[in-house]
């Protein structure tokens, strides 16, 4: 889908000598929440977007669900708390 802002592979490799890939474990419940989300057809289920008013693209609807998901998954019902245990996770990398 275009006109949304897409993430990076995490395949690919950083400034670090790890991939991101490299911190999740094999059985880690993210990775069923990716397989699940990609083996969606997302644009069947409706989801539209509006630019905002800096003209900055969305970020795409299977990201957002991921998140969405792994959210509810883990009981993290503010959008508040949530950021700040990506943020936490990423900064423990």
């Amino acid at each position: 889908m275009k006109g949304f802002i897409e993430g990076r592979s995490r395949a690919q490799s950083t400034l670090f000598p790890e991939r991101f890939d490299d911190y999740i474990g094999e059985d880690g419940g993210v990775r069923v929440i990716d397989v699940f989300v990609d083996g969606l057809d997302i644009s069947g289920l409706g989801f539209t977007t509006e630019p905002n008013d800096t003209d900055r693209p969305a970020y795409h609807p299977a990201t957002m669900l991921k998140i969405y998901v792994y959210g509810y998954l883990n009981r993290i019902h503010s959008s508040r708390r949530l950021e700040r245990e990506a943020g936490h996770n990423v900064e423990s990398m």
